[in-house]
């Protein structure tokens, strides 16, 4: 593909003549011949400063936000960020333009909402991709998870290949950071729906109105054509970008509301009013929160034209793992695993299992770390107020200190209670939780979900919480 016609796409100027291009780069460690080198400003890095790299590596080309001392032509852009997101979309045929995408975007219930979707979709007999936290999904093809939203060059090539294998419908969960970032900035959403804004990332943001702001650029008539709000969320209000608005909720009025008619840890039996199209669901997953979830994405396929029936059934074949999942049962207590790793989530999760537990509810958590430091200390708390006893470990710790983000949680449990015991390695601090079971009891692992690896040091080690807990209760008492 030319230079100048990935240029047309990206704006700004051209230097030092034509150049043909036959792949996109980001990391100059990677980079060969042919290859268009994408600078831009980092979190960390400039990555101008490996452009140098790049060329002597084969690039074909370099992208950059001022001009460089290189031989290869150079388009230079205001926005590298930006630049890379359209270059992209261009350089794989604009898949985005050729499928029906729905985003999601919210503090929870994003991998929740479009797993719902692609079930949805299927259940229509469309063909339907998912891509978010869990990874991605189309067809017979299975994407492992990297990002909650991928970068660029790995979103659009991942669209095309979707595209190419006839794909229709696609469900995508929209990070804030993606947003802030411009990962999925040439994406016009058919539907872009809204969960919730609680407190999360804020060692990113800074702020919540800057972290509101992030998810606010995705509710313009530029970035979606239909906007589904949850009109419970108080930050709804403030999504005013013009664009047609569809609302859900369970207790202000709204277009789309539900009626929950039997109620258990298994799941939710759930009548959905959706613009006066009646229609029930059994969910497979417990909690108000999953009917907040549930008629999100049925409202978001409603508006697209999917028929209730389908609507319906696809809600009722939904599984998300890690997703408040029961995977157990020892000594008669039942053991449940979530991906709650906010205050908000982990207050929503304990709140619904303290309604199914007949003895005592045990919580297993811990914080991730170089995140939002904040956060540590209201989960602490949170955890002492709705639970009987906690056991405080480690998540994923990164560069982090483990002992120290323990830390930083039970100084905010202190302020409510002493109901707690510190085990800093996961493994060993399961095995001590489920020590403590009776009948009737509950245990709640909680922060990991679904994840597969456990992050130490920039190194992702193979670690499972399912795994661990079937491990050590197979075979002993249920």
């Amino acid at each position: 593909m030319k230079l100048e016609a990935l240029a047309k796409e990206a704006g700004g100027r051209i230097q030092g003549g034509s150049a043909e291009i036959s792949g996109l780069c980001t990391d100059s460690r990677v980079a060969g011949e042919g290859d268009l080198f994408v600078c831009f400003c980092g979190t960390r890095v400039d990555s101008h400063e490996f452009a140098y790299e790049a060329e002597a590596r084969g690039a074909a080309a370099i992208v950059c936000e001022h001009e460089l001392d290189v031989e290869i032509p150079q388009l230079i852009v205001r926005d590298g960020r930006l630049a890379l997101a359209e270059i992209a979309a261009a350089f794989y045929g604009h898949p985005e333009r050729k499928l029906a995408t729905v985003g999601v975007t919210g503090t929870n219930g994003k991998t929740t909402v479009t797993r719902m979707l692609y079930e949805i979709f299927s259940a229509e007999g469309k063909n339907a991709g998912v891509i978010g936290t869990l990874g991605a999904r189309y067809g017979k093809v299975a994407v492992d998870p990297a990002l909650t939203t991928p970068d660029p060059i790995d979103l659009f090539a991942l669209l095309a290949e979707m595209k190419k294998g006839g794909v229709q419908f696609v469900a995508m969960e929209v990070s804030a950071h993606a947003l802030a970032l411009k990962k999925e900035a040439p994406i016009v959403y058919d539907a872009a729906v809204f969960t919730n804004l609680t407190q999360d990332h804020l060692d990113f943001f800074g702020t919540m109105e800057a972290y509101g702001a992030a998810k606010r650029t995705l509710f313009t008539d530029k970035r979606c054509r239909l906007a589904v709000l949850n009109v419970d969320d108080p930050f709804t209000a403030t999504l005013t970008g013009g664009v047609r608005a569809v609302t859900y909720g369970l207790d202000s009025p709204a277009d789309c509301f539900a009626l929950p008619e039997e109620e258990s840890a298994a799941g939710t039996r759930v009548l959905l009013n959706l613009e006066d199209e009646l229609c029930e669901a059994q969910l497979k997953m417990a909690g108000r929160f999953n009917v907040y979830n549930a008629l999100a994405a049925a409202t978001a396929a409603h508006r697209l034209g999917i028929s209730v029936d389908a609507i319906a059934r696809g809600l009722s074949n939904t599984t998300v793992s890690g997703r408040l999942e029961r995977v157990g049962a020892f000594r008669g207590a039942d053991i449940f695993v979530d991906f709650a790793h906010t205050p908000d989530g982990l207050e929503k999760s304990l709140t619904v299992l303290r309604g199914y537990c007949a003895g005592k509810l045990v919580v297993l958590f811990g914080c991730g770390g170089n995140r939002d430091r904040e956060k540590r200390p209201v989960m602490g708390e949170i955890a002492a107020k709705n639970s009987d006893f906690a056991v405080i470990t480690s998540d994923n710790p990164r560069y982090e200190d483990p002992c120290a983000i323990i830390g930083e949680i039970a100084a905010g449990f202190s302020k409510v209670g002493s109901h707690y015991a510190a085990v800093e390695e996961r493994e060993r601090a399961i095995e001590y939780a489920l020590s403590l079971l009776e009948r009737g009891d509950i245990l709640l692992v909680a922060g990991k979900g679904g994840e597969t690896t456990q992050e130490i040091m920039g190194i992702k080690y193979a670690y499972d919480d399912k795994d661990v807990i079937k491990t050590h209760i197979e075979g002993r008492d249920a």
